[in-house]
């Protein structure tokens, strides 16, 4: 798995400019079925990847926390909201909350999360490679393939089915 997450940024470099067409292509008339496509190779893709053997979206990015995030999550630590920002966040440059530092602070040695349960939005749903209108995200996904095998390998199947 190390191998494949060192290479990953390159091979992303090497696809990005083919991806990007494929994403203009996309968002200017999208497939009637695109969703469903990409809800089955998502699906798919994570029968065989186990995110535990790889966590190098917790190693290398922050999630955004919304507004219920925080909530959730200082609840969980039985912190008032203000006290878990001051604690573990900043304001980034689009004016988002973030972590203060990556690796992420909950993610522990063995790649298992701390806060699984009560988990960011953000985390829940990546690489949201089955998101509807999937189409509408497509910086997002440029973005996640450098990082995530499971989204390379999910946007190089779509590919394949959509020419």
């Amino acid at each position: 798995m190390q191998d494949i997450i060192k290479n990953l940024p390159k091979l992303a470099k090497d696809k990005h400019n083919e991806n990007k067409k494929i994403f203009a292509k996309l968002k200017k008339k999208p497939p009637k079925n695109l969703d469903y496509i990409m809800q089955e190779l998502h699906d798919k893709e994570f029968e065989r990847t186990d995110c535990l053997e790889c966590a190098n979206c917790c190693k290398t990015t922050g999630p955004l926390f919304t507004d219920k995030d925080i909530e959730r999550i200082s609840k969980h630590f039985k912190q008032k909201p203000q006290q878990f920002i001051n604690q573990y966040l900043r304001i980034d440059e689009d004016n988002d909350y973030v972590l203060q530092s990556v690796p992420c602070t909950f993610l522990g040695a063995d790649n298992y999360c701390s806060i699984y349960g009560v988990r960011p939005k953000a985390c829940r749903e990546f690489p949201h490679t089955d998101r509807k209108k999937f189409q509408q995200i497509s910086n997002l996904t440029l973005k996640n393939v450098a990082m995530c095998p499971a989204a390379f390998n999910i946007v190089e199947d779509m590919k394949k089915r959509i020419k």
